[in-house]
């Protein structure tokens, strides 16, 4: 793992359920979804924060979910929220972030991350309501 990667699963140890993958990545849980981070170098000195987060798996894929998922991409300003359909029945929908994370302080970046997932579980139950 990176400096950053490394400071990262330490600052979100502190308040959520972190877990180290072989290939570098971040797994979390916060409130009921399930989140991935890695961190990705873009160029010297700047390493970007890759944040995914799951809303919902195998949701019934209906006009309803289209709209909300669609309306909610639009009105999200922490991420971009991706309705991923896996047949004519079924799909999943997933919030993704990216954010340099080089220079934050451990404190800026804990609250980054958790402002994201907290945005990523309302935009989940919108979807659901």
């Amino acid at each position: 793992m990176t400096a950053l990667a490394d400071r990262l699963a330490t600052v979100l140890a502190d308040v959520l359920a972190v877990d180290a993958e072989p290939d570098g990545a971040l797994t979390v849980r916060h409130d009921g979804t399930l989140a991935s981070l890695r961190v990705v170098a873009i160029a010297e000195a700047l390493e970007l924060v890759s944040l995914t987060q799951i809303l919902g798996w195998d949701l019934p894929l209906t006009k309803k979910l289209r709209e909300r998922a669609a309306e909610q991409a639009a009105l999200s300003q922490l991420g971009t929220v991706t309705l991923v359909e896996k047949d004519a029945e079924s799909a999943d929908v997933m919030l993704r972030y990216n954010f340099p994370g080089s220079g934050l302080t451990d404190d800026a970046l804990r609250t980054l991350v958790l402002l994201v997932l907290a945005k990523g579980v309302d935009i989940r139950d919108v979807l659901n309501a």
